[in-house]
């Protein structure tokens, strides 16, 4: 094996076992900062001794003994650490003789607890949302600075220090490394679903740039979404947000055409939706719904997309289900973007004048004033009803208002259209 090969093989490695790493160091030294250090050492020293020593069997388990033994002499010289010195260095020196017979079991002890304990923290209400997605990205997803900071379309100096203050914030407000009990835990669960389909939401329609969609965000936030839905197998709405995840999936390879423009969801070819996305998006519903968790809010987000699944053409998609589902999502979350959803779907169901009705009253809606796909709607059931200069005025006033240069195309395409009607 080449160097290059090595080191290709370095980064898959990391890429899986980085969140395991990150997660087993944090439990032992109580800080998330200083074990993705121990971590990143580890895999700096496996880039220089691997190509030569080769990969071990078992490089996981080798990435985390030489992660362990930096931590020792980290805590040693570290006057930080001097209270509880002797007794970290005895554990993590107890941890290293265990992992003599069997290395990989250093790794997989309580390796549930731990990367649980891992995503909670990296979700902290101490932090900002935007903090919360980028730490995330980086501790659960193996994703670089620069990975992340290109998928956020931010500067990799300004995703750095967004990433470095979160980790200085949860350790000076001395965050502990563990899962919350209780209420906490719902609570802190709700921020963590959240997280992980905002990183989904990103790539699925992405807020900004040249790109229709990041696919790899999408990827991550499955990964993250299947890790999740295995740590708390109980929890409803983690079914309900993996079953919307994938069956949201199942439809990316269809929503673009060769030159990357954009396809909307009643223009696609459903040949090119992924049917093994499907089958799992419907199973995990199913599971959510077993749970009694059918009215969580993504369980109801899912229902709707399944709705989309099942239909094998958009001719036969079953809209007053959709808007039936609608309704009661609008009652259980309320925000204004679900309120937009429901008009869009009370059109489908019962006419565009039912739906431009909806929208309207959304108008002085403080959180949709510079949100562009409100003048995008009001422009598509405008446009549906022949009044076609206001069709015009809407989509400009969408195109203005939208990052995302594929969709600013679609937007100022249909204006176009409308112009051109008598």
């Amino acid at each position: 094996m080449t160097a290059s090969d090595t080191h290709q093989t370095v980064e898959a490695i990391w890429r899986i076992e980085a969140a395991r790493l990150i997660a087993g160091l944090a439990r032992v030294v109580r800080d998330v900062g200083l074990a993705e250090e121990l971590a990143q050492d580890a895999l700096v020293t496996a880039l220089e001794r691997w190509p030569d020593t080769g990969v071990p069997e078992k490089p996981g388990a080798w990435l985390m003994a030489t992660a362990r033994n930096r931590a020792i002499d980290r805590i040693r010289r570290d006057k930080l650490f001097a209270s509880k010195q002797t007794e970290i260095i005895r554990e993590i020196e107890d941890q290293l003789e265990t992992a003599v017979p069997d290395p990989d079991a250093a790794l997989d002890d309580d390796v549930g607890d731990n990367l649980l304990s891992l995503i909670f923290t990296a979700c902290h209400p101490v932090l900002a949302q935007e903090a919360q997605l980028a730490l995330t990205l980086r501790l659960m997803g193996g994703l670089t600075t620069a990975e992340i900071a290109r998928a956020f379309l931010v500067s990799e100096p300004t995703m750095s220090q967004r990433i470095v203050r979160a980790k200085r914030t949860l350790s000076e407000a001395n965050v502990p490394f563990e899962v919350p009990r209780g209420r906490d835990r719902a609570k802190r669960l709700a921020s963590v679903l959240q997280v992980i389909y905002l990183i989904f939401n990103e790539g699925y329609a992405a807020t900004a740039g040249d790109d229709w969609m990041r696919p790899q965000l999408c990827e991550e936030a499955m990964r993250l979404g299947r890790v999740l839905v295995g740590l708390v197998p109980g929890e409803p709405e983690a079914h309900g947000l993996i079953a919307l995840l994938e069956l949201q999936a199942s439809r990316l390879g269809a929503r673009t055409g060769p030159s990357g423009e954009a396809i909307l969801l009643l223009d696609q070819d459903r040949s090119r939706w992924d049917q093994l996305l499907i089958r799992r998006g419907l199973a995990a519903l199913a599971r959510a719904e077993g749970l009694g968790g059918a009215d969580g809010p993504y369980a109801l987000q899912a229902a709707i997309a399944a709705c989309h699944a099942r239909a094998r053409s958009a001719g036969e998609t079953d809209w007053r289900r959709i808007a039936g589902f609608y309704d009661r999502l609008d009652e259980v979350v309320g925000t204004p973007v679900i309120a937009l959803n429901r008009a869009v779907a009370h059109a489908m169901a019962f006419g565009p004048a039912a739906g431009l009705a909806l929208a309207d009253t959304l108008a002085d809606e403080p959180a949709l004033k510079n949100y562009h796909l409100l003048p995008g709607v009001r422009g598509d059931l405008l446009f549906k009803l022949g009044r076609f200069d206001e069709a015009r005025t809407a989509f400009e006033r969408a195109a203005a208002l939208t990052r995302n240069a594929r969709e600013r195309e679609v937007l100022l395409g249909r204006a176009a259209e409308s112009a051109a009607r008598p």
